[in-house]
């Protein structure tokens, strides 16, 4: 198995071949098959003396790969889609070949040195201190999962007193905040919003007064303010939430796994003015950064507060841990680590951040464009201006289940992919546009068929 033999490099120039083609030809949408109807087709794929690489191959290609929807393809328009670049996917594969290792400097400098610089440029952009740094993991759910341990470490060893620590959000939050909770075992203060689905100060305050009058041996230990919400892309009053984490002492956190990608671009940047002051923030840049699954950035002011969170000990890590170095495997819930960061540094590097600007500014003007086509149409209604590139509207007259019966058939037929979602209880639709692919005549084929 450990050998390069002719059969590999046979099986090595199909792969490539394939990738070459997946990556210059217009991405199919295809769908989902069930279980039973792929294993009718496969059967059992592993067996005790193997397929052989060129026939796995074919089944994957033939059968296994058209069971998945495309996320880069430009009518790919639920949930938050994915659009690499094609550096970005190239380069995958060469952290692929080089067997890299991203737990530490000592095995991993190299690597982990363009990673840093990334951050860097991510820091920059949201106008923290030099200090500041963090680390590249998973994605969305274990970068905020990561920084509020760090945020109650540091409320520990400031408050040993307290017997118990609450994370405050806003309702509108994203579902990893109440997941991190439970997984911390800490209580979850969901902050009520005022119609505009806006998280304020004044809101977090009256929220903080109220859990203190009612606990006297617990506290707060964050406050996570959200920069473009997954739903309908809003986002929260940072200054006004900052200060009043400052004023309480209170570590904040800003969840931007999509929203705050929009500070690559100038104008979108004015938007997330109040992230300067976060203690720690993320952004995931397998949105709308344009980098391939999976990659979430996570940032600390003082990342050596997330050192203190985070880093193991043992007799066999001594040879690290006893060392100056910078070990992306101490600042987040992690040990071993892909170097994940490299696919977006490949790229942005190859491409320079004019590109990411003007890649995040064609998808802002699609979205604007897309608002006004919904305005414009007899059946639809408008939930909201987008401030970012999201688009949420309804159709009259239809419940939930005529929603999902149009997303089936939009699939089944080929022309897109948008799922339903709910918003204050009642069923929407949203476009999520983060692929500078998506064009104008994309919305149009979709809107046509409402």
């Amino acid at each position: 198995m450990h050998e390069f033999t002719p059969e590999i490099e046979k099986v090595a120039q199909e792969i490539l071949e394939y990738s070459l083609t997946r990556l210059k030809d217009n991405p199919p949408l295809d769908g989902p098959k069930s279980e039973a109807e792929l294993f009718e087709i496969v059967g059992n794929t592993i067996t005790e003396s193997g397929l052989g690489g060129s026939q796995t191959l074919e089944l994957f290609v033939q059968t296994l790969a058209p069971a998945c929807i495309s996320t880069d393809h430009p009518r790919y328009l639920a949930f938050i889609p994915s659009a690499p670049t094609e550096l970005a996917n190239l380069f995958d594969l060469v952290v692929g070949a080089s067997a890299l290792y991203g737990g530490s400097w000592l095995e991993g400098a190299g690597a982990v040195f363009a990673e840093n610089q990334t951050l860097r440029w991510l820091s920059d952009l949201a106008g923290l201190p030099d200090s500041a740094g963090g680390v590249f993991v998973q994605g969305g759910t274990i970068g905020n999962l990561s920084a509020l341990v760090a945020a109650r470490k540091e409320a520990r060893n400031q408050h040993p007193d307290i017997k118990r620590w609450a994370v405050a959000c806003s309702s509108e939050a994203h579902s990893s905040i109440a997941s991190a909770t439970e997984v911390m075992d800490v209580d979850l203060i969901k902050v009520p919003v005022h119609p505009d689905g806006i998280m304020r100060g004044s809101d977090v305050k009256s929220a903080i007064d109220k859990y203190r009058s009612e606990y006297a041996d617990r506290d707060i230990c964050a406050i996570v303010a959200t920069a473009g919400t997954t739903n309908l892309g809003i986002i929260d009053d940072l200054p006004s939430v900052g200060a009043i984490a400052n004023s309480y002492k209170i570590w904040f956190h800003v969840d931007g796994a999509y929203g705050l990608a929009g500070l690559a671009n100038g104008d979108t940047r004015k938007l997330f003015a109040g992230v300067e002051n976060a203690d720690s923030f993320i952004v995931d840049p397998h949105k709308w950064l344009f980098a391939p699954f999976d990659a979430c950035a996570l940032v600390y002011r003082n990342p050596e507060l997330g050192r203190q969170a985070h880093t193991q000990h043992a007799g066999y890590l001594d040879a690290l841990t006893d060392s100056d170095d910078f070990n992306p495997s101490d600042y987040a819930i992690q040990l071993t680590r892909r170097t994940r960061g490299l696919p977006l540094w490949f790229s942005l590097a190859a491409h320079g951040t004019k590109a990411y600007s003007d890649a995040v500014e064609k998808t802002m003007d699609i979205a604007r464009t897309a608002a006004e086509l919904v305005k414009a149409h007899p059946n639809l209604e408008l939930l909201r201006e987008p401030n970012l590139s999201i688009v949420a509207f309804t159709r009259k007259g239809w419940a939930m289940a005529d929603y999902k019966a149009w997303s089936d058939k939009l699939l089944e037929d080929q022309i897109g992919f948008v799922t339903p979602s709910t918003h204050k209880g009642e069923p929407i639709l949203r476009f999520a546009i983060v692929n500078p692919w998506t064009q104008v005549s994309d919305i149009e084929a979709i809107l046509a068929t409402l």
